[in-house]
């Protein structure tokens, strides 16, 4: 690892320690830019997931999704790299320019393959849509996991509306710091929640810092889900751009970071 990514890495594990939204199914107090660190948020742990019923209405969503933290351009590919306890892990994260039908609702299909020192070993197919007031979602996915160039496993794979998979929200129009919201919900498969730690993750009249750039009024959430209950990621988001960095902070060790964006 060269010195200038041993600095980027460094800076995220740093920010990491750093102690109205339109989302029908988020629950959320106003603050600061920064909220303190908590290991899961109770707002959405503790209540009961057959409680959790998003009103999906077709008419509610739009073609485009151009949300500031998550914007999706067909044609784009974002590459992440980062070291893990395993090897050197690289992430294609690419836009395509198909959409699937999901509940009503036109989504746009991502095609996200992860390689570990240049094998494949995971190959999915995600579906995002975006609502009229800019929240976007999470419709399910299609996942392969290979070892040695052949399927091994399809867990986490789920479909809103197929036995009674929900979906969820990647990202609210307005994030605001404690907001709490699921991602996505197939019980026992796929139970991805999120929280909201800062809007300004950076620091005033700072920067965070990435392979593919500088960036201010970075947002920063955390990541978890109660099937594994010893894994939490913090997650780094720019705005034009998208995610720019993650880390996991409990369970499996390891950071990624936006190298390059390619296509768009």
């Amino acid at each position: 690892m060269n010195g200038k990514r041993a600095k980027i890495l460094a800076l995220i594990a740093a920010l990491a320690l750093v102690g109205g939204c339109g989302a029908k199914q988020t629950q959320g107090t106003q603050g600061g830019s920064a909220a303190p660190v908590k290991p899961y948020a109770p707002e959405v742990a503790e209540r009961p997931a057959s409680s959790y019923s998003p009103q999906i209405e077709p008419y509610d969503f739009v073609k485009r999704i151009d949300n500031p933290y998550f914007p999706l351009r067909p044609g784009t590919t974002l590459v992440y790299e980062g070291k893990t306890r395993e090897g050197i892990e690289r992430t294609e994260f690419h836009i395509t320019r198909q959409t699937k039908e999901i509940m009503g609702v036109e989504c746009t299909v991502v095609r996200d393959r992860v390689f570990l020192d240049g094998e494949l070993i995971e190959d999915t197919f995600d579906w995002h849509a975006q609502d009229k007031e800019g929240n976007v979602w999470y419709f399910g996915e299609n996942t392969k996991e290979y070892e040695n160039g052949k399927v091994v496993s399809t867990e986490g794979s789920w479909k809103a509306g197929v036995d009674g998979a929900k979906p969820g929200i990647v990202m609210q129009a307005n994030p605001r710091v404690g907001d709490s919201y699921r991602q996505e919900y197939y019980r026992g498969h796929a139970e991805d929640m999120a929280e909201v730690l800062s809007t300004d993750a950076s620091g005033l009249n700072d920067s965070v810092s990435v392979p593919y750039g500088s960036f201010h009024n970075v947002l920063m959430t955390k990541e978890w889900s109660p099937l594994e209950a010893n894994v939490l990621e913090y997650k780094y988001y720019a705005a034009g751009v998208g995610e720019i960095g993650e880390e996991g902070v409990l369970g499996e060790p390891g950071q990624s970071v936006l190298v390059s964006v390619k296509g768009g």
